[in-house]
């Protein structure tokens, strides 16, 4: 079971928020910068700009969305499509590899052997997306010796977005759709929340379930719950924004019982 925790709201910020710890990657190997921006805000506008793409289908009345199955009979739409293209185009200049759910997978004995590579869902949540509910998300990672270093989560419809790295903590940002030409991390981090946001001292202990894979196991694990606390109550939620309540501290734990895959 895969059960997400809150961050930890003690981390210091360090002026280069890039520190790859024990690996030989460094900034060199990165590739040309957009407009002088670094890896940081590369990775945030690449998610910005997927997001964009998402949502001029997403908002199209006339769309049908072009809907496919794939082999585990799951939907695929021309948005998860166009959100794959934009962010394999805009992370081809780092030079490191992209394992993608919607692209093509390298087998795993060759990607087990990658010391830095870009994991992305373009569009989690596609049930939600076609259901027009707005939970979906546009989820991008960068994986160094097997952990993830950072992160983004970006909400389209909410216009928002989450990212982390394990240096500067978790932060969230409200009403965003693009970066300005001249907008660099620490610009953004001024109109950043940190997370967790405050709570209340009262509130129940709280487990977010999936909107659309709620299994006889995740229920065994809330009735357990509900020994120590009593008061348990439970949310749910489409796509990743399962782990962003978590991160926010709206919810204390995300129980995964169901199979999963690496950009899960």
């Amino acid at each position: 079971m895969n059960q997400a925790k809150e961050n930890n709201p003690k981390r210091s910020r360090l002026s280069t928020p890039l520190s790859v710890g024990a690996t030989q990657v460094g900034r060199q190997r990165w590739g040309a910068e957009r407009r002088g921006q670094g890896l940081e805000e590369r990775l945030l506008l690449t998610a910005l700009e997927a997001g964009r793409d998402i949502l001029d289908i997403y908002e199209d009345p006339a769309q049908d969305f072009g809907i496919e199955r794939k082999a585990d009979n799951s939907p695929l739409t021309l948005a998860d499509k166009a959100a794959h293209r934009r962010i394999a185009d805009m992370l081809k200049e780092t030079t490191l590899p992209v394992l993608s759910e919607e692209g093509q997978h390298v087998d795993y004995e060759e990607r087990r052997q990658w010391d830095a590579f870009w994991l992305v869902d373009p569009l989690d949540g596609t049930k939600e997306f076609v259901k027009r509910n707005g939970e979906f998300t546009v989820n991008i990672a960068l994986v160094l010796e097997g952990r993830p270093h950072l992160g983004v989560i970006y909400v389209p419809v909410r216009q928002e977005l989450y990212f982390a790295d394990p240096v500067l903590g978790a932060y969230k940002v409200e009403h965003i759709t693009r970066l300005a030409d001249d907008e660099r991390l620490p610009d953004l981090l001024e109109r950043a929340l940190r997370l967790p946001l405050p709570q209340s001292a009262n509130r129940p202990y709280t487990v977010v379930a999936s909107r659309s894979h709620l299994s006889m196991e995740t229920q065994m694990f809330i009735e357990e719950a509900r020994k120590e606390h009593p008061d348990v109550e439970t949310i749910t939620s489409g796509s990743s924004l399962k782990i962003c309540l978590v991160a926010e501290g709206i919810a204390d734990a995300y129980p995964r019982f169901a199979p999963t895959l690496e950009w899960d």
